[in-house]
């Protein structure tokens, strides 16, 4: 990783993500807070989450226009309106403009549709193929690793200011974001439109990933871990209130361990990957996070913290893992689309647990979706452990040989 910090370009993009990834995590949290001390509803709380789910389904419009336009100007531009569109929560004074805030919190999500395959196309351009897995891990780190300060600052800034604090340092990180894109140098030029039918383009991601049996397997699993993330998003809350008897601002604590688990498991992301195979690192992650949600289930703060910890451990090895995988085999004039294919490909099954959460969470104790959560991903776990691609493209790489294809699922 000192070899590519030792890079200005990537120094200056790593700082400008650090900045964007600060705001959104204090803003995704304190939105959920906001709306539970406004409504005293858990649903209505989960339901701010779901929002932002349903806005990156755009994902695939986002993809092919990172693929089309030079994505350093793009970002700064999506940045400049994200802060925006956040400004006008200024707005909202008492629980009659709750609706604002879950306005809001969709069109965060439609930017996120926008700004994840144009950050993922950039990445790729502008650090080496034999980087790519350093690369990774060093985003993740930082993106997981700000769990340590967001949920903290959010929740200490709401408790202390309210919910306008937050609102007003979002929109100063999202100014700060563009300032540091606008110190970047980088020699990018226009992509060469394709000459498709905008149908081939956009679903053109997605084909790739079919066609491609590494990639299909890491999808296929995914989708099922991404089932339980999206029941995570609703449970989060009932853990620390009805397990644990403590206020809503307290998973701002909890969610402080989530990131020491990331950036533990950040720094040694692509060591492991290169050790075990990309393929590999995401199975072991998915079974980590299995057994962090179970230890929730326990109704003691040591034993979630503990669930925390490995929960926030199991994201960076998921995402550092698909990421390089996903970059390595696509076309860098095609990355934006395959990045996007798999947000789609996850986020449609995240939707629907949600929408299933936010329901149960209601009628449903917290722990039996717990558990739930843990069956679902130890089967994605186990789907890739039994792949023989996955250790395929793991001796593979090792040895310089292109990776081997099989038509199984």
């Amino acid at each position: 990783m000192g070899r590519l910090l030792s890079e200005r370009t990537v120094r200056w993009f790593i700082l400008g993500q650090l900045c964007a990834i600060l705001g959104d995590t204090m803003l995704w949290l304190v939105a959920g807070i906001w709306v539970k001390e406004l409504t005293g509803s858990n649903s209505a709380a989960a339901f701010t989450f779901f929002l932002v789910i349903v806005g990156t389904l755009c994902a695939p419009v986002g993809g092919m226009t990172a693929d089309r336009y030079r994505r350093r100007p793009l970002l700064m531009g999506l940045y400049l309106g994200t802060a925006a569109v956040v400004a006008s929560l200024l707005l909202v004074q008492d629980s009659g403009q709750i609706w604002l805030i879950y306005v809001v919190m969709l069109l965060y999500g439609l930017s996120f549709s926008f700004v994840d395959p144009a950050q993922a196309a950039f990445l790729r351009v502008l650090v080496p193929e034999d980087q790519l897995a350093d690369a990774n891990a060093l985003t993740q780190t930082v993106k997981q690793g700000l769990r340590l300060i967001s949920p903290i600052a959010g929740a200490g800034l709401f408790a202390a200011l309210g919910a306008h604090a937050v609102v007003v340092a979002n929109v100063v990180l999202m100014l700060a974001a563009v300032a540091f894109l606008t110190a970047v140098r980088f020699r990018e030029s226009t992509p060469e439109c394709s000459g498709d039918s905008w149908h081939q383009e956009i679903t053109e991601g997605v084909r790739h990933l079919a066609r491609t049996a590494v990639l299909r397997q890491l999808a296929v699993a995914c989708a099922l871990t991404m089932v339980a993330m999206g029941l995570a998003e609703t449970v989060g809350l009932a853990v620390v209130d009805d397990g644990l008897g403590r206020p809503p601002s307290f998973l701002g604590v909890l969610l402080a361990g989530q990131g020491a688990g990331a950036i533990a498991a950040g720094l040694t992301a692509a060591r492991i990957g290169r050790r075990i195979g990309e393929g590999m690192l995401v199975a072991l992650g998915m079974a980590v996070f299995a057994a962090g949600a179970l230890l929730e289930t326990i109704p003691a703060v040591p034993a979630v913290a503990t669930g925390m910890v490995l929960c926030g451990a199991s994201m960076p090895w998921i995402a550092v893992g698909l990421t390089t995988v996903g970059l390595r085999y696509t076309a860098p004039e095609l990355v934006g689309r395959v990045y996007s294919g798999f947000n789609v490909m996850m986020t449609l099954p995240q939707m629907l647990a949600m929408a299933c959460g936010a329901g149960l969470i209601a009628v449903v104790n917290f722990k039996v979706v717990l558990v739930v959560m843990a069956s679902v991903v130890l089967m994605a776990a186990g789907y890739l452990f039994t792949r023989p691609e996955q250790r395929w493209a793991a001796a593979d790489e090792a040895s310089g040989e292109p990776v081997r294809e099989a038509g199984s699922v």
